[in-house]
């Protein structure tokens, strides 16, 4: 659209993928917070089976969600494929019409918005945004739970995860993945895949892992953060973020 000069840079999003409750460490929702300060958005998708999924789990899953400016959606495990592709595709919208947005406030005022503009203008700047979604370089960190719970569930994760690689790679814009559990062995959160435009080689790495007891959400999300701030810091790509969460973290 004409006097919209669309500055987007690169989307940052960090996928997180459990079936309960934390319980180990910092506060999840209180990360998810600092995650968005920084221009990471938090989605989550929680895992259920058989109607079971407690209301703490549930409280916390929206919680990180709505404080990680994400989007947050529970599922059977045997609807994870299509949904792990929708809650990037629906996050990836939201987080380019939160700029869309912005500069139309910059140029319109201080009170306009997509929805605001009349018809004919609302679908110019839908278009764009449309044709935004598969230009914008994309980089998603995927956290999954590897709690004893999830242990059955994993195999399914995979196959999701490998269906959001195939859809996504369709895109004309670049995407990176990487891949993180929590717990890991011996330790909190633990790398299984540093960033690559392919999620093919996580068929190997799944068949590896052993479950634990304990879920702890809120360090797994505070090392993605940690990680995305390494990657743009050694890019020389450092945000305007970056010396406070350099001190926050």
């Amino acid at each position: 659209m004409e006097g919209i000069n669309l500055r987007t840079g690169t989307i940052k999003q960090i996928l997180l993928i459990t079936d309960g409750c934390s319980n180990h460490g910092d506060d999840p929702v209180a990360i998810a917070a600092l995650a968005n300060e920084f221009g990471i958005t938090v989605n989550v998708i929680g895992v259920m089976e058989n109607d079971i999924i407690d209301d703490q789990g549930m409280r916390e899953i929206e919680g990180i969600a709505t404080q990680g400016g994400g989007v947050s959606q529970i599922v059977y495990a045997q609807a994870l494929s299509q949904t792990v592709q929708m809650v990037t595709r629906k996050a990836m919208t939201q987080t380019i019409q939160g700029v869309v947005n912005k500069e139309l406030r910059q140029i319109l005022g201080d009170h306009v918005s997509i929805e605001e503009l009349p018809p004919e203008k609302r679908g110019e700047v839908l278009e764009v945004v449309d044709d935004l979604n598969e230009t914008v370089d994309l980089e998603v960190l995927i956290l999954v739970d590897n709690s004893a719970s999830m242990k059955h569930k994993l195999p399914t994760v995979k196959e999701a995860l490998l269906d959001l690689s195939l859809s996504l790679n369709a895109r004309m814009g670049n995407n990176q993945f990487s891949l993180f559990v929590f717990p890991g062995k011996g330790k909190e959160v633990e790398k299984l895949l540093d960033w690559t435009p392919k999620l093919e080689t996580l068929t190997s790495v799944f068949s590896k892992l052993t479950a634990s007891g304990l879920t702890p959400t809120g360090p797994a999300l505070k090392e993605a953060i940690n990680y995305f701030r390494k990657k743009h810091s050694v890019k020389g790509l450092l945000s305007r973020h970056d010396d406070y969460y350099e001190e926050s973290i």
